[in-house]
C-alpha cells in the first residue's frame, strides 16, 4: 500500500513539475526572443521555482495511503514513469497556461480596465 502511494505521489510530482518547468522555459525563451527582454527576471524565476517546489513537495509528502490502492493491479517493472495520459495532461495544461500567459503578456495592457478608462477620459 505504501509503495503504491509513493509511486502515485512521484507521478503527481513529476506531472506538476514538468508542466511548470515547460511553461517557464517556453515563456522565458519566447519572451526574450520577441521582446528582447525576458518577461521573468532572475529573481522572479527563483520565486516561481521556490513556490512551485514547495507546493509540489507538500503534495508529495502529505497524502496518506488508502485501502483503495490495494484494489488495483500493481504496475509492472517495465511501465514508464510518465504514461501517455500524463503526457497528454502535461501538454494540455502547458498549452492552457502558455495561452493565458502570452495573452496577458502581449495584449494585457489593452485588456486592462484601468487603461481603457484612462484612455476614455483623455478622449483617446
Amino acid at each position: 500500500m505504501w509503495g503504491r502511494n509513493v509511486y502515485d505521489s512521484i507521478s503527481k510530482f513529476l506531472q506538476f513539475q514538468l508542466t511548470v518547468n515547460i511553461v517557464a522555459v517556453i515563456v522565458a525563451f519566447t519572451g526574450a526572443c520577441i521582446t528582447q527582454d525576458s518577461p521573468l527576471k532572475a529573481v522572479q524565476m527563483l520565486w516561481v521555482n521556490l513556490i512551485m517546489d514547495t507546493f509540489a513537495s507538500l503534495a508529495l509528502a502529505t497524502e496518506p495511503p488508502s485501502e483503495s490502492l490495494l484494489l488495483r493491479k500493481p504496475y509492472g517493472r517495465n511501465k514508464p514513469l510518465i504514461s501517455r495520459t500524463m503526457m497528454k495532461n502535461i501538454l494540455g495544461h502547458a498549452v492552457y497556461q502558455l495561452t493565458l500567459i502570452f495573452t496577458l503578456l502581449f495584449v494585457g495592457e489593452e485588456l486592462s480596465p484601468t487603461r481603457c478608462s484612462a484612455h476614455q477620459q483623455r478622449g483617446c
